[in-house]
Formats: structure tokens, sequence, C-alpha cells
């Protein structure tokens, strides 16, 4: 089962988060073979870390919630929430398979929150190129779409938005994001 995470910064976490960089990346070395997509978000500034993506394959969602909720940022408070939900994987690929790899362009984090209507379940075409995951965001039992989420390269912010019909979500957010891992 597919997962999408992301975990939110606590506002001034950064000094905690730095404290912690290795522990971090210690705890997701150990998950590198489920890891789909991973990498920070930041804020405005282009610099500042607002948060943490990571798209997982774990065998239920005990397990998502163990990962999402026993990494060390979060269990040190550097996190004000998380957010885990079933994902599906319409790309059937790893953000390492991406053909326009880790450099070129901005990337995007594009998250759009249900409505009443189930809308983007397909990979659009005319972005495929662009796109670095894209999937629908479900209940926990997978059968309700609540959203989408996609990483996707574009010119800017306004751009990666498109990728979703913007009018059928309730909210919809974009966030500088690049990949993540060690190099």
């Amino acid at each position: 089962m597919e997962f999408f995470c992301y975990h939110r910064d606590r506002a001034g976490s950064l000094p905690l988060r730095v404290e912690l960089g290795e522990a971090h990346w210690a705890y997701m070395d150990r998950y590198e073979a489920e890891l789909i997509a991973r990498g920070p978000t930041f804020g405005a500034d282009g610099e500042t870390p607002t948060g943490s993506v990571h798209i997982v394959d774990l065998p239920d969602p005990a397990a998502a919630r163990a990962f999402a909720f026993d990494e060390p940022n979060y269990q040190a408070g550097a996190y004000r929430d998380v957010l885990i939900r079933r994902w599906r994987n319409l790309l059937g690929r790893t953000m390492w398979e991406f053909p326009g790899g880790r450099t070129g362009g901005k990337r995007y984090l594009v998250l759009g929150f249900g409505s009443a209507d189930d809308v983007d379940l397909d990979v659009p075409d005319d972005l495929r190129e662009d796109l670095i995951a894209y999937g629908p965001l479900l209940s926990d039992d997978g059968a309700v779409w609540v959203g989408t989420a996609a990483l996707v390269r574009a010119a800017d912010a306004e751009a990666a938005g498109a990728v979703l019909t913007r009018d059928a979500y309730a909210g919809v957010e974009v966030h500088d994001w690049e990949f993540g891992g060690r190099r």
C-alpha cells in the first residue's frame, strides 16, 4: 500500500531540524527500498524548510503511522502536524526514475484537497513529462477519494498548480519542493 506523508514544520524549528539532521537521514535510510519520493518543502524565500514529503510503500495504515510518527524530527517536536493518506502511484515509478532527474527547472509539491466530486483521477497526458509523482489521496481503506498530490517540475508556482483542476477542489496548496535523500 502506498502512502503520502507530509510533515509540516513548527515555526522556529529549523535549529532543531539541523541538530537532528543525521538522525533523520539514518531513519530514512531504513526505508530506502520502500520510498517512492521524498524531499523538503520551502518557504517563500526558497531557503527556509517548511515541511518534509515522504511517499512510501508500506504493508498497512498502522505501518504508515509508525513510519510518520516515529520519525526523529516528529518525536522531538520539529513538526506541527503530519498529513498521512493512502495514495496511488499513477505513474508507476519512483522519483529517482523521473526522466528529468534532480536538476533543471523548479520543483513543486501540489496538494488538492477534495470537495464533493472525484477529479484528476487520470494522469494529465500534456504534463506527463514534468510529473515526478502523481496520484489520488485516499481514505484509510482506499475506497474514498479525498484529494490529489503531485510533485511537478514547472516554471513557477502558478504553472505547477495548473496540474490540478483548481476549481474542483476545496483548496489547493503549492509548495517549493526539491528532491530529498542522500546524494
